[in-house]
């Protein structure tokens, strides 16, 4: 039976609703509403009723203490028996969002503006074909829209041939550990998922240099994360008397020596994967360099650099200094001066290497380097078979001109997390996005189109039905890692 689909306006109005409920994350224990998180579950369920009719919810709590909410995991049964129970689909999403500068944490009024806003941030403005406030892109949108799918089939009375779960995330933008947690349970029931899908790439135009096609960038990796400590001490004292060297200039020195050397740029395998799936949609003179990027690589490397940071960013492992610390007082010097240093690191380096490079960059005995948290660069994901013309199938139901190619995800997700128990993990939020809705996430005026949460639907309604049983695609490669 073919589902009836919401209609995007509809979709819009309850992703509003959900963008009301400020499920602000942090780091900061009294910063975070363990309130709000409750609200925002129970409202699922309220908006929701054939899902939580049909599908079996399991509250995941990454701490038996854990006051900041909780993460979600549904399963939906299917018809393919043992296979379809061992190897399901998984769908991915999280609701917990970021600060919004100049707000306090927790948000008590979701009315209430922020510098630079067009609207207030947590007021869920729907206007003039747009759904505005923190979280329509970073992750709300994903989830409502794999809510309402999954909402319409099965008040369809349809059945999916194999399980499919729902993986929704209360902390991704901080620890993780929900999704962390849920992989594990996972894990010991012996389910290596089919496919999994999470946030990601989106539907975009103009990316690359020639070409003009619209392009649906799927990361089939991404890149690890680090937090980096720097720091350096001193014996203080009266900023009347300073000496030569103190711990804020050799802080600085490091700094600058860290940014006046970055890292070399580097065709990984996933971005060698997208120029050779773009040669054939390239006008110009680029279609030969995209052709012959693997025999070039060297000089497509350098050439990205200069072509706009999400380009360059795409080709080298990055550092951004996030924070910084030194005297507490403007006449005092300072005893000891950290910085942060968040770093994307580059499929094909580890942890390992980013730090060793940096000591040897740096190159100051004096400066400690503490590793806060890291995890490498995720496995690459196969962008062939029957799990990648799955997600070319959904796309031609809902964008039938992009063309869809693989990438490495620069930021990270929930999704790394699954890559221990399947190899087949892949990134991909169905929006069409300009560039300035990209910027939006994590910055000012984050906002979704009507259309394309519309859009969204459709492309998950027609994923979950294009999902083939198990017996019709042979064994699922082993995982990633066992």
């Amino acid at each position: 039976m073919t589902p009836t689909l919401p209609t995007p306006d509809d979709v819009a109005a309850r992703l509003s609703a959900l963008v009301r409920v400020p499920t602000v994350s942090s780091r900061v224990a009294e910063e975070v509403d363990a309130a709000r998180f409750a609200e925002l579950v129970a409202l699922l369920e309220a908006l929701y009723p054939h899902v939580h009719r049909v599908l079996e919810r399991e509250l995941v709590t990454a701490a038996p203490d854990a006051a900041e909410g909780h993460s979600l995991l549904f399963r939906w049964r299917g018809t393919g028996g043992e296979a379809g129970e061992r190897e399901p689909v998984v769908l991915m999403a999280h609701y917990d969002v970021v600060a919004v500068p100049g707000l306090p944490v927790p948000v008590d009024d979701v009315a209430a503006p922020a510098a630079g806003w067009t609207h207030p941030p947590f007021a869920g403005v729907v206007r003039d074909g747009v759904v505005w406030g923190r979280g329509t892109l970073d992750d709300k949108g994903a989830l409502v829209v794999v809510l309402e799918a999954v909402e319409a089939l099965v008040a369809s009375g349809w059945v999916p041939p194999r399980d499919v779960y729902l993986s929704f995330g209360h902390n991704e933008e901080t620890a993780g550990d929900g999704a962390r947690e849920a992989v594990r349970r996972l894990g010991e029931r012996r389910i290596r998922p089919w496919l999994v899908l999470d946030e990601g790439g989106a539907v975009v135009q103009g990316a690359m240099p020639g070409v003009a096609a619209p392009t649906a960038v799927v990361g089939i990796a991404e890149k690890g994360i680090l937090d980096l400590e720097l720091s350096t001490r001193d014996d203080g004292g009266h900023a009347s008397t300073p000496a030569a060297n103190g711990a804020t200039v050799r802080l600085a020195r490091a700094i600058t020596r860290i940014d006046a050397h970055p890292f070399p740029p580097r065709l990984s395998e996933p971005v060698r994967a997208l120029l050779a799936t773009l040669a054939d949609h390239v006008d110009g003179p680029m279609r030969r360099v995209f052709a012959n990027a693997g025999r070039l690589a060297p000089v497509v490397a350098r050439a990205f650099t200069r072509l706009g940071v999400e380009p360059a960013a795409l080709v080298r492992t990055t550092v951004a200094i996030t924070q910084l610390e030194g005297s507490p007082g403007a006449n005092v010097l300072a005893q000891t001066a950290r910085a942060n240093a968040n770093i994307r690191i580059l499929p094909g380096e580890t942890v390992a290497s980013v730090v060793a490079r940096l000591t040897r960059v740096i190159d100051d005995p004096t400066i400690t380097l503490r590793v806060v948290s890291g995890e490498d660069p995720s496995p690459v994901s196969p962008a062939e078979g029957t799990q990648w013309e799955l997600l070319r199938t959904a796309l031609a139901a809902s964008y039938p001109d992009a063309v869809l190619t693989p990438y490495v995800q620069l930021g990270a997700s929930d999704s790394r997390h699954y890559c221990a128990i399947s190899a087949h993990v892949y990134r991909f939020s169905p929006f069409d996005l300009t560039t300035a809705q990209r910027a939006s996430i994590h910055g000012i005026d984050e906002h979704v189109t009507v259309a394309a949460l519309g859009r969204g639907v459709a492309f998950t309604a027609a994923l979950l039905r294009a999902v083939p049983p198990p017996d019709a695609t042979g064994a699922t490669p082993p995982p990633a890692r066992p």
